[in-house]
Order: C-alpha cells, then structure tokens, then sequence
C-alpha cells in the first residue's frame, strides 16, 4: 500500500453519488480485520450500510454525521463485548486501530472517508444500537461514511518536532 496513503489520508465529507463496489467493500473490511488485537481479541464486528432510508436515520444519530445521508456507504465499527478477553478496555484500541486502517485503506483505494467517534458518548452509541438493531452486548465504536471524494483537500504536514521526548520527558519552552 505505500506510505503516500497515510500522508495523503484526509477527511472527505462530500462524496460523488456513485456506489462503491463489492470487492471494494470487501478489501476496506480485510484492512479493518487486518488490525492489530491485544491478545489476538479481534473483538470488532462491521455493519456496512448501504441503504438510502438507514443512512438517513444515521445522519441524525450524530451531530457531525449528516454528511452519511448523501454517502453511498458507511461503515459502523463495533465492539463485541461477548468477544471481550480483558477487564479494561483494549477492545477500544483493537477498534480504533481497525478504525484507522479502514481510513488508510479507502485512500489508497482512491476513496474518501472520516471518522465520526461515537464511543463514549451515549446518546450517539444508544441512537445507532437503535437504528441499527444491534444486541445488547455490541457496542457502536465508530461511523465511518465514505465514497469517491467530491471534494481534495491537499494533504497536511502535521509533524511537530516539539512533541518529541528522547529518552525522558523535556519540557518544550
């Protein structure tokens, strides 16, 4: 996949009304699993939405999240706490890196994505476990809408020297 589709990975919120095909959905899922996993817990599960009248309701499950009622997809990541190995919260780490690679993957497919966080906040979690039906022990992580970008943001050099600590904490004044 190349390093350029890290550098280059932005938000897209505005997408192309063109769906997204199959094995294209399929490669994002395969990137998703691909994740990393504390203990090999792999506690994710994916809902891909693809139908017009459910991505609607999910655009109004979120605050940021309009944009997934004109998306042609959206990818909820979620956590099956049935799947659960640990007594703390690695399952929210094995998500968000599960969650990154479906955002690295969609650029280097040519796509556009973003990452809408649900996890913790409750009434976002409580609104998509309603409108997806999810059971009891499945817990909505995050919304992941995505498509061909309608609109290129040029990609941003983030690096900052400054939040950089050799061998112990230094103080940056």
């Amino acid at each position: 996949m190349g390093m350029n589709a890290i550098f280059d990975r932005r938000s897209i919120r505005k997408y192309e009304d063109k769906p997204v095909p199959a094995e294209l959905i399929e490669k994002l899922l395969r990137a998703g699993m691909a994740a990393p996993s504390a203990g090999n817990e792999r506690p994710w599960q994916f809902v891909v939405v693809d139908e017009k009248s459910i991505l609607a309701k999910l655009a109004d499950t979120h605050p940021y999240g309009k944009m997934m009622a004109v998306c042609p997809v959206a990818f909820i990541v979620c956590a099956d706490m049935s799947l659960n190995k640990f007594d703390c919260h690695y399952w929210a780490l094995d998500c968000s890196a599960a969650t990154e690679n479906i955002l690295i993957c969609a650029t280097h497919l040519g796509l556009g994505a973003v990452w809408l966080g649900v996890y913790p906040r409750e009434e976002r979690m409580g609104k998509i476990k309603e409108v997806l039906e999810l059971p009891e022990n499945v817990i909505p992580f995050a919304a992941v809408p995505l498509g061909y970008p309608a609109e290129n943001p040029a990609p941003k050099d983030r690096f900052e020297p400054g939040r950089v600590h050799r061998n112990k904490w230094q103080s940056v004044r």
